[in-house]
Parts: C-alpha cells; structure tokens; sequence
C-alpha cells in the first residue's frame, strides 16, 4: 500500500480551513495558499510543510467536485422524464471523461493501466445504458396507459351523450368499438 499523501496527515481542522480559503480565492493562488498553510501548520507546532504540486492538486480535486456537484443539482433541479435522457447523456459523457482522464494520467506517470478501474469505469456505463433502456420502456408504457385512458374516458362521454340523445344500445357499442379498436374488431 502506498504511503499517505502528505496533505491527508494535515488535521481535518486545517484541512477544512485550506478547503474554505481555495474557494475564497477561485482555486488559484497556489503559492500564497500553500505558504499560509504551512504557517498555520507552523503556529500549531506541527512539523509538516506541504508543496505547491500537493495543494494545487486538492485545489483541482474540489473544483472539479465542486463542479460535478453543481452539474447534478442543476439536472436534478427540475427533473421530468425528458430531463432523465439528458441527465442520462450527461452522466455517460461524464464516465467517457472520467475514462479518459484515468488513461491520460496513467500514460503521464508512464504507468499501466488498473484493469479494475477500467472493469468499473465499463460497468457504471453498461448499467446506465441499461438503466436508460428500462427507463425508455417505463416511458413508452405510460405514455400507453395515458392514451388508452384518455380514449376509454372519451368513450364514456360519447356513450352518456349518446344515451341521453336516445340512441340504441348496438349504436352506442358500435361508436364505442370505432373509437377505442378503430373498427379492427
């Protein structure tokens, strides 16, 4: 097991404390943040300095949740059932990113690639596009279950306005066949 990142031995205190003052500041300002960090680890007697390279990653890391958080709020916010095809597009090209971003970083540090990361990478999108099947089936069948209630509704009316006009019986189930079979009986 590799060793600790250096920043995750900074107490949560501080930790929370860089977290508040990266986001005061945009994310950016790398090298005053680092060296306010390491004097707050100074006062504290602490006998730790972290670089530049390791808060400029943690900057980048709460950006990019910071990011994914807003991106679901914003497509959970008002989510209708054509909402969940977009929402189900954004999250794919989310995983593709993702992917993308794994091989990338290995390629950098000249490292194989995690065959378990990439077997999980490949099944949260084979269960999406599952899940964006199932959905598209529930979809289809509502709109079904609507349209046939709105059609036997509409019969019922024409059957009470038929009766009330004095029509037979065999007339009204005629009109009453011709409207919900289209006369395929």
């Amino acid at each position: 097991m590799p060793p600790p990142k250096k920043l995750d031995l900074v107490p949560d205190e501080l930790r929370q404390r860089l977290s508040q003052l990266l986001q005061e500041r945009g994310f950016g300002d790398i090298m005053e943040v680092t060296d306010e960090l390491n004097s707050w680890l100074e006062e504290r007697g602490e006998k730790l300095t972290i670089g530049k390279s390791a808060v400029g990653e943690f900057s980048k890391l709460l950006k990019s949740q910071r990011d994914a958080f807003a991106m679901a709020e914003t497509l959970l916010s008002d989510l209708d059932i054509e909402g969940e095809s977009n929402m189900h597009k954004v999250l794919m090209q989310m995983i593709a990113t993702a992917a993308f971003q794994m091989m990338q970083g290995m390629s950098e540090k000249d490292q194989d690639f995690d065959p378990k990361s990439l077997a999980n990478l490949s099944r949260m999108l084979k269960d999406l596009m599952q899940s964006a099947g199932m959905r598209e089936k529930l979809r289809e069948d509502e709109r079904r279950r609507v349209s046939q209630e709105a059609r036997e509704q509409a019969v019922d009316d024409i059957e009470q306005a038929a009766t009330q006009l004095g029509m037979t019986k065999d007339t009204v189930q005629g009109i009453r066949e011709q409207v919900l079979f289209g006369g395929k009986r």
